[in-house]
């Protein structure tokens, strides 16, 4: 019988060879010639989804109806503070230049500043109702007081009649002008709502008392003062629901104005014409704008160090008051300077926040005010310190030197503070969050009282039971 041999079998190469995997090889086939995805090429954009849920996260508990309460009186405190520092940093040379002690200025910012605070506080619990039966008596006293300019009690500063003198104490009656002025526009911008639409109602009282006001300041010469009363008064009257064509025509009378006293002032069309010249000479003329700016470079990302300004020596003038920012950009550098910008911007958030969440619209118009004022005055500043405008003397709100300036702007804060203690919601979170506070306090403070009576904690517990136990021997 024949034996079945089967053939002998020859090696293929190994492009001619089937693959070991059927199925994988078929997998792969019907994928197509696409690889898999690399898992790592995704771990990025899944990092920043996480961040980003992390971050509304985190937004969505902050946003409470006491946020802006505790958003506005948070970055109020840190600017007092840190303007402060500035002044004690930035006015100690000239101050020991003037035979006076290096903390002249410091201590009187701080005695404004102690005075400012409680005053703050306390219009922070003012009722919304009080403030409306306020605006008129504060609107006249304000016309009062910036008419005493012009009496022999006033004096003139820099080209500028907007002090009184009494006694050795000065005040600035256009800072509290400013205020009085929000709070009058409220009240009765808010009671002629349904006729702002009609130019005749708008002009009537507006132009005659807040005009009146403006033009008493911008008497004095200082239109730097009577620019931000101007934001003040736009504010409040868009906020207000004032249509825009109707404010056209106010808007074209005060810059006809402002063109006026520029055109006839020596001193501001110099500086104009130093800002718009290619050539200005940095000994002449632009000597301010270029020492701030030197400042500012001279700082860099990180700054010099608290108290190391070179410019302070003399070089910089109104270096603790017009131009206390460049003395922030050259110690703590670009870090400080964006720290005052954000804070600005925290406040501004704050106002917003009233005006977006409050019922009642006398509070939405008054903060509209108020915000345009300091944080516009704030822009403005920090503008002529970049060299963007031309100088205008206007100092950085909470920050530079200036009592009047700094018990002003904190008053007003109150006032919107006491805004922002009524949004919908915001009593009943405060009043919770106060409670929880005292309880802490007295929980934390219980056990201290029991160990200075020798109750039944700490030694003085242990103490009568060793007695007894003596005694017991």
């Amino acid at each position: 019988m024949a034996s079945r041999t089967s053939p002998p079998r020859t090696a293929r190469p190994p492009e001619q060879r089937g693959p070991r995997h059927p199925g994988r090889a078929g997998a792969a086939a019907r994928a197509g010639a696409h690889p898999a995805p690399d898992p790592r090429r995704g771990a990025p954009r899944r990092a920043l989804e996480r961040a980003g849920d992390v971050v509304t996260s985190w937004v969505a508990r902050a946003d409470t109806p006491a946020t802006s309460f505790y958003l506005l009186s948070a970055t109020t405190g840190i600017l007092v503070v840190l303007g402060l520092v500035m002044v004690l940093s930035s006015s100690s040379v000239e101050s020991l230049q003037a035979g006076d002690s290096p903390f002249a200025a410091f201590t009187s910012q701080l005695l404004f500043a102690v005075l400012g605070l409680p005053l703050a506080y306390a219009a922070s619990r003012v009722p919304v109702r009080v403030w409306k039966a306020l605006a008129w008596p504060a609107v006249g006293l304000a016309a009062v007081l910036q008419l005493l300019v012009f009496s022999p009690l006033g004096d003139e500063v820099g080209g500028n009649r907007n002090w009184i003198y009494v006694g050795g104490f000065s005040l600035q009656p256009s800072e509290f002008a400013k205020l009085a002025l929000a709070v009058w526009l409220g009240a009765v911008l808010v009671r002629k709502a349904p006729l702002l639409r009609d130019w005749k109602h708008v002009a009537v009282p507006v132009v005659p008392v807040a005009g009146g006001v403006l033009g008493l300041v911008l008497l004095g010469h200082d239109l730097g003062t009577g620019m931000v009363v101007m934001l003040v008064i736009a504010a409040a009257l868009w906020v207000a629901g004032v249509p825009a064509k109707i404010l056209l025509l106010p808007a074209a009378a005060l810059a006809a104005v402002a063109a006026v006293m520029v055109l006839t002032s020596p001193n501001r069309m110099t500086r104009i014409g130093d800002f718009l010249s290619g050539e200005c000479d940095p000994q002449g003329g632009c000597y301010q704008s270029a020492h701030g700016l030197m400042a500012l470079a001279g700082g860099g990302v990180t700054g010099l160090g608290l108290g190391s300004s070179r410019e302070k020596w003399s070089y910089l003038p109104e270096a603790h008051n017009d131009f206390i920012f460049s003395i922030i950009g050259e110690e703590l550098g670009l870090l400080g300077t964006l720290l005052v910008l954000v804070l600005f911007g925290a406040l501004a958030v704050g106002c917003m926040r009233v005006i977006k969440r409050h019922e009642d619209p006398f509070a939405k118009v008054v903060t509209a005010g108020v915000m345009a004022w300091v944080v516009g005055q704030a822009l403005v500043n920090m503008a002529v310190v970049l060299g963007l405008v031309p100088v205008i003397g206007v100092p950085l709100p909470l920050v530079s030197a200036g009592g009047s300036a700094l018990v002003a702007t904190l008053l007003a804060l109150g006032v919107v503070l006491s805004f922002a203690r009524t949004e919908p919601g915001a009593p009943a979170l405060l009043a919770t969050r106060a409670g929880v506070v005292r309880r802490s306090l007295v929980v934390a403070a219980a056990p201290l009282s029991r160990r200075s009576a020798g109750g039944p904690t700490g030694r003085g517990r242990r103490g009568p039971r060793r007695a007894e136990r003596g005694a017991a021997r």
